[in-house]
């Protein structure tokens, strides 16, 4: 008996959103209690990560944004220090060529990210000091507003009225414009759909959304609905399909969902937008997971129900990282 080829050889898989544990977590070396570390990235065949520096809201004061920005800072040098010089990790890989280089090499791409533009704060200059740490792109916000504009859901414990900038604050245009100048990608997971829509006409690249779900799916604000989703696909963008469990099915716990109800959020929106559109952001060690997809080394188990469904290898890449590198070649080219 023949064995059956698995449809997830040979994908150079990219997972555009994890978090980092913070300040203090198991080392990314071992195989530990992380959703994802070197050796879970081996085993599940993910060839490059986007990392993200998170950076919760808090006070909009000047101590605030000096805080914030050192978080980001401090958090920025742990993921480098993922990919250290005696090549014992992975490769810190800043553009599409180098990705696509460290899977040919066998290596583990490292891409470093900000989530929440409450990093910056005020001051336009961080955009530079981070693009040169190697950022790739930046989530314009989380919970709660900010400089940049307003979020999907307003922190009423920070003061936040259910919108205070109807979309995109002057700053938050200014913030867009900088990041396309420097290839920084824009990503309006978090974002609300007035500043999301406002982005997609504004961004001279197309934009993301890291990770969110489908809310026709799943009625969340954080999710993206129909009108959202067309003005990805219109301008060129990306929905990453995560794998929260709150954003996959409302008031569902991780314990309850399974590879298929990812899927069925990838489905609606391959059938919407098109397959040139769709991707993967799991949010692992930020909320990700279900019952048998909850950490990087299982990450086939998802390639293999998407197969199951009748996505073929070209399409699984798309899904799993093509689309993500088209989007970085775009930012790359239109960068000052």
């Amino acid at each position: 008996m023949l064995n059956t080829p698995d449809p997830h050889d040979g994908i150079l898989a990219i997972d555009t959103h994890v978090d980092i544990p913070w300040p203090n977590g198991p080392s990314p070396f071992e195989d530990g209690s992380r959703c994802v570390d070197l050796p879970k990235l081996k085993t599940g065949r993910i060839a490059a990560v986007c990392f993200a520096a998170y950076v919760p809201q808090a006070a909009r004061t000047e101590a605030g944004h000096q805080a914030a920005a050192t978080r980001a800072r401090r958090m920025l040098e742990a993921i480098a220090a993922m990919a250290p010089p005696d090549g014992s990790g992975g490769v810190l890989a800043t553009t599409a060529d180098a990705i696509e280089a460290a899977f040919a090499a066998g290596r583990t791409a490292i891409i470093p990210a900000i989530e929440n533009g409450y990093a910056i704060g005020k001051d336009i200059l961080l955009l530079d000091e981070f693009a040169a740490r190697g950022v790739r792109y930046i989530t314009l916000t989380h919970n709660g507003h900010n400089e940049i504009g307003d979020a999907a859901i307003p922190r009423k414990d920070l003061g936040d009225s259910e919108v205070e900038h109807r979309g995109l604050s002057a700053f938050g245009v200014t913030v867009v414009k900088r990041m396309n100048a420097l290839g920084i990608l824009v990503d309006i997971s978090h974002s609300s759909k007035t500043s999301m829509l406002q982005v997609t006409q504004l961004s001279r690249a197309p934009v993301l959304a890291t990770h969110s779900c489908i809310r026709a799916l799943c009625d969340h604000p954080r999710n993206l609905d129909d009108e959202q989703l067309l003005a990805l696909r219109d301008t060129g963008g990306l929905a990453q399909i995560t794998i929260v469990s709150n954003f996959l099915r409302p008031r569902a716990r991780a314990q309850d969902l399974t590879t298929a109800d990812i899927a069925d959020h990838i489905d609606y929106a391959v059938q919407k937008i098109g397959i040139d559109h769709v991707g993967i952001g799991t949010d692992f060690d930020g909320g990700g997971g279900v019952s048998d997809f909850h950490n990087a080394a299982q990450s086939p188990r998802l390639t293999r129900e998407l197969a199951r469904r009748g996505y073929g290898h070209e399409a699984l890449q798309q899904i799993w990282g093509g689309n993500f590198l088209r989007l970085l070649r775009k930012a790359e080219a239109i960068k000052l």
